[in-house]
């Protein structure tokens, strides 16, 4: 079974490939994408990644053997099993006739509809029929759920932002002068050469359309603005919990710095238990969550746990938020997965908060209000 790193930028459909193909076959792929660990544009330049990758390109995939591997449809055939590449060669060549189909018929016509709302492509009517239904079985599927989550279809149709694509089409170069004109024979050597320098173009970037539409993107204003400062630092108690002992050092740290007004903790607790079947798939969804929660990771601390065994199991936490209201509803990027979970603030001066707090960032004690054993844990920090 295949282990390793995918490395990407967040949201990359391209990386969905391989992450959803993991969940069919239940390789164990851990996701880097974004800072520290990977910083898109800049890790994927440096000469140690060029070494393993040499095209520079993302998704890539190092596996725990060391065997690297880019391109999204490589990637996701590498972590499959049998059962997904095909068990003979007419299964095989049946695998690959759809996946060639799907890059030449389905994703053209889909970026007709995609592209537009990002503003890097005007919009087609004729384009992209009759897919609906499909798509709808595909995401319906609990190993693209564990991915994606809940997928929510669009309610207008795509509108074409024509300022958007105008900002991202290439600048036309200004008039150039002459070769050898006198206004630039008389100027010195090497104010010539610096002028040179800065007309010379620039070298293109190696990125799809999504990857241009995304470094395009304005920057997005922080949701968390509004709020007044805190003298509880998140980042602190962060360094003392991955570095020093929970119980001795990091618990008491917590409750001595918390800021109760700047701060709020909450308890979750997934709402389809019935649903949980392989443990392994169990915890898939909780680091998918994480991963699309990854601009959250400065306002917010979480841990995270399975309970039970394989179709007896279920799923809660505990989680601290910057502010005192859940902050999902803040960014729509955040709202994929937390209607999964009922979710109850807790009173930080309660002795039930005291005891939550302690269990579950320790990963220690009874867990009496659960009923099941503690199978594992994921921290989001």
């Amino acid at each position: 079974m295949a282990a390793g790193t995918l490395y990407t930028y967040p949201e990359n459909w391209r990386a969905f490939k391989a992450l959803i193909a993991a969940q069919y076959s239940g390789a164990q792929v851990r996701v880097l994408s974004a800072p520290p660990h990977f910083h898109f544009g800049q890790t994927n330049r440096t000469p140690e990644f060029l070494r393993k990758f040499p095209a520079g390109k993302v998704p890539a995939f190092e596996g725990d053997d060391g065997f690297c591997v880019f391109e999204s449809n490589a990637i996701a055939y590498y972590v499959s099993n049998e059962e997904l590449r095909g068990s003979t060669p007419e299964a095989a060549a049946q695998v690959v006739q759809w996946v060639s189909f799907a890059d030449s018929d389905i994703v053209p016509p889909a970026s007709t509809w995609v592209f537009p709302t990002l503003g890097i492509m005007h919009h087609n009517k004729q384009a992209f029929p009759n897919t609906n239904r499909w798509f709808l079985t595909c995401i319906n599927q609990p190993q693209f759920r564990a991915v994606l989550g809940e997928v929510k279809l669009c309610e207008k149709m795509a509108q074409f932002d024509a300022k958007k694509f105008a900002e991202t089409q290439p600048k036309k170069d200004t008039p150039r002068k002459e070769k050898g004109s006198r206004e630039e024979k008389q100027k010195p050597q090497a104010e010539r050469k610096e002028e040179k320098k800065a007309a010379a173009p620039a070298p293109e970037e190696e990125m799809d359309e999504c990857e241009q539409a995304l470094a395009a993107e304005p920057k997005a204003k922080d949701p968390f603005a509004h709020l007044p400062k805190s003298t509880f630092v998140l980042d602190e108690f962060k360094r003392k919990y991955s570095n020093e002992d929970t119980l001795s050092v990091a618990l008491p740290y917590f409750w001595e710095h918390f800021d109760k007004d700047g701060w709020s903790l909450w308890y979750s607790e997934y709402r389809f238990p019935e649903e949980l079947t392989q443990t392994f798939m169990s915890c898939n969804l909780i680091t998918g969550m994480f991963q699309r929660l990854d601009k959250l990771r400065k306002n917010a601390f979480a841990s995270v746990i399975l309970f039970g065994t394989n179709n007896s199991s279920s799923i809660s936490g505990v989680w601290v938020f910057r502010g005192q209201e859940l902050a999902f509803p803040l960014s729509p990027d955040w709202q994929v997965d937390y209607e999964s979970y009922t979710w109850r603030k807790l009173d930080p001066g309660s002795e039930e908060t005291q005891t939550l707090v302690r269990e579950y960032f320790s990963w220690e004690g009874a867990f009496q209000h659960v009923g099941k054993a503690f199978n594992q844990g994921k921290i989001f920090k």
